[in-house]
């Protein structure tokens, strides 16, 4: 698998990543064990995690992987901090001293004594901005990271933390930001794309496939196994079962049957290639949906097709 540069740094990751969101509660030890073999096996290194995944259960299963799977320096350790939850209520906490003990926690639970990009979950007004970048530039002067970066930063948000990274002597400057970007989730390209591609930041797409929309599952229903199916996801899945989404997932399907692809390949290479994107976060239910996905690596979507779906998908 290639690889690309993060931003305007030196670290490289393969132009797909592995997202980790279900394991440890969706997906078992045994799921999570093959689809990292495929990943590894294909070239992937970009391993993503949260300590908000499963409240640590995702970190503490790669933990027991690295090492047995893959060796520690194959992989490129992404994790993040800023959401949890207790007692089933979402918690938002960006603060300093709250930024770093969850650092010190997915340490722990992860088993290594550091990451090589560490990320800013969420924006929270809660703390102020400076206070939450100060716990960046103190995991990067504490070795407990390489590199640091931010998620789910509107447009203005990720332009004044960057600029400000960038602005004060000593700062950690930012590598990435990781948002939602996909054919039914195109938002991103009004104002955090721009930000990021001025600011020489890295973007990491998480939910490259629509949720899993634009594989076309749910056009005749929802399977029994599917993610909207569960009760913690069909709010999340649902949000894009509707009208206009129907419309876009028409056309990738028109795209693929034209091409001899499957629509998960058309989503999935459209979002790879676009411009300012260094690696798509796909997650995926089972390894044999992971191996589908992972097959894109030679494929490049026609001019033409990415224009048609560039109309259909677009404002």
């Amino acid at each position: 698998m290639q690889l690309r540069s993060v931003g305007a740094t030196g670290l490289k990751v393969s132009r797909l990543g592995l997202g980790t969101m279900t394991w440890g509660r969706d997906t078992d030890e045994h799921e999570a064990r093959d689809q990292l073999i495929a990943f590894a096996e294909a070239g992937g290194t970009l391993l993503d995690t949260a300590a908000g995944y499963g409240d640590g259960a995702s970190e503490e299963l790669i933990g027991t992987l690295i090492g047995d799977v893959v060796a520690r320096d194959e992989i490129v350790l992404a994790t993040k901090a800023g959401i949890s939850r207790r007692q089933g209520t979402r918690e938002l906490n960006t603060s300093r001293g709250h930024l770093l003990s969850t650092l010190d926690a997915s340490l722990r639970r992860l088993g290594v004594d550091h990451v090589d990009l560490w990320q800013v979950h969420i924006w929270s007004d809660e703390t102020p901005l400076e206070e939450t970048l100060a716990a960046l530039d103190r995991a990067v002067a504490s070795g407990r990271t390489s590199y640091v970066g931010i998620s789910n930063y509107a447009g203005w948000q990720t332009a004044q933390a960057a600029t400000w990274q960038r602005a004060v002597p000593g700062r950690a400057p930012l590598a990435s930001t990781q948002v939602e970007y996909s054919l039914l989730n195109r938002q991103v390209e009004h104002e955090v794309l721009p930000a990021a591609a001025a600011l020489g930041l890295g973007v990491l797409p998480w939910s490259p496939l629509g949720r899993g929309v634009l594989t076309g599952k749910y056009r005749t229903g929802t399977p029994a196994d599917s993610r909207a199916a569960s009760s913690h996801f069909a709010g999340f899945v649902g949000a894009y079962l509707n009208e206009r989404s129907a419309s876009v997932v028409e056309a990738v399907a028109r795209a693929a049957d034209g091409l001899g692809w499957s629509a998960l390949e058309v989503a999935l290479v459209w979002v790879r290639d676009r411009p300012g994107v260094t690696s798509p976060i796909l997650g995926a239910r089972t390894a044999a949906q992971l191996r589908g996905a992972l097959g894109i690596e030679e494929l490049v979507l026609p001019s033409e097709i990415v224009e048609a779906l560039d109309d259909v998908s677009g404002d």
